[in-house]
């Protein structure tokens, strides 16, 4: 009898997901925002049914959806649940837990979502972090400035990326930023700034075991292209190189530390550069986003979201294994355009394999089996992308599309 996967997608994403769970036979339900009806392009064929739930801001009410969720169930025998998007992961630990479906619970989906909870588990586990403080006792904060030499950068526990984060530099600073939090401040933390670069690792975890994983490095930190504009990059890290293998073993201390036994993972590390060691920056439990997925796949023929579907309707009669992958090197660029349909005919290489359909951005992924290749197309894109396209917006101070 085939399975019934019910998918929650506040946002639109996730279709590789949806039709790889219709591909291995499921039947596939999806809970989505009412506010997507008349705007998401979600691959019909592949959804036996789609049920809208009233929004604001994306943000669904949790009674309500688990009202409707277990009305669902009375006529759906539902036997996976999977959130498709950072903001949906502890909703659905709820709604398993409430149900009693398989999989991660609220207190481990915690450590994945909670970037204070994140931290004190791996400070539990004596792994490298910044130093950091909670904002909730105003006396530890104080503390903490009085320890920690500044920057420091104030962060929102619960959003994703870049969304929300301040850097100060002075004591006067953060307290203007904390005071205007008002009764919001216990959802804050304050973080050592740590300048260096940023790398992320993106991995397929089962049975407690790391199936695949890769490397990658940022261009420019995703918080300074967030605040104050620029180009977006990010490239898969030379195999076998020392940085990779060090990021490799991090990333495998974290995931085991932090409780994923099943699932995929976007992890991110700084690399510091005053004394060269790797420190955990924050973890999730999906897919990574910016497109990275599609980074990875153009390296490795490895679709994430296919392959986490795959995952989650494997069984022990048909466990999951990793299908072949290639060893290429990939490179992601995303720029904001000043164009509202950027004209993209001048970038022509034969190593460009993906590029990005989306108003007012350009964005290009190349592929080559030479590492230097792709550091010599990246370099050259950024440079002629940010003279023929670049535009630049302010910082979001909470989670849009």
């Amino acid at each position: 009898m085939p399975l019934t996967l019910l998918a929650l997608a506040s946002y639109a994403k996730g279709h590789a997901f949806l039709r790889e769970a219709k591909q291995q036979g499921a039947r596939v339900l999806l809970v989505t925002s009412e506010s997507l009806r008349n705007t998401a392009q979600w691959p019909r064929e592949a959804i036996d049914e789609i049920f809208y739930m009233p929004d604001v801001d994306k943000k669904w009410n949790r009674q309500h959806t688990l009202n409707t969720v277990a009305y669902i169930a009375r006529t759906e025998q539902i036997d996976r649940l999977v959130p498709l998007d950072d903001f949906d992961l502890e909703l659905a630990a709820f709604l398993r837990e409430h149900l009693r479906i398989a999989g991660m619970g609220e207190s481990t989906t915690r450590h994945f979502r909670d970037k204070l909870a994140m931290r004190m588990k791996a400070q539990t586990a004596s792994l490298n972090i910044p130093a950091f403080v909670q904002v909730l006792n105003h006396a530890s904060v104080h503390e903490f400035t009085q320890r920690v030499a500044p920057p420091w950068v104030l962060k929102p526990r619960f959003l994703a990326g870049a969304i929300g984060i301040h850097k100060v530099s002075s004591a006067d600073e953060l307290w203007g930023h904390i005071n205007r939090l008002g009764d919001e401040q216990s959802y804050y933390l304050v973080e050592q700034f740590i300048p260096g670069d940023i790398c992320h690792v993106d991995s397929i975890v089962d049975h407690d075991q790391i199936l695949f994983a890769i490397a990658s490095r940022y261009g420019r930190p995703p918080l300074d292209v967030s605040q104050s504009g620029g180009i977006f990059t990010t490239r898969i890290l030379e195999r076998g190189s020392p940085l990779s293998q060090r990021l490799l073993r991090q990333n495998h201390l974290v995931l085991a530390a932090l409780g994923l036994k099943r699932g995929v993972s976007h992890t991110e590390f700084i690399v510091s550069q005053a004394d060269g060691k790797i420190y955990f920056l924050e973890t999730s439990a999906r897919v990574g986003g910016a497109h990275i997925a599609d980074l990875v796949e153009a390296a490795t023929g490895l679709n994430m979201w296919a392959e986490w579907a795959k995952l989650e309707l494997s069984g022990t009669d048909v466990p999951y294994r990793v299908p072949p992958t290639r060893t290429d090197y990939a490179g992601l660029l995303v720029s904001l355009a000043r164009q509202e349909y950027p004209d993209t005919s001048g970038y022509q290489d034969p190593e460009m394999v993906w590029r990005l359909s989306k108003r007012h951005h350009v964005g290009f992924i190349v592929q080559s089996p030479s590492y230097d290749r792709v550091g010599e197309l990246l370099d050259d894109y950024a440079v002629r992308t940010h003279a023929d396209f670049n535009a630049v917006m302010p910082a979001r101070a909470s989670p849009t599309d």
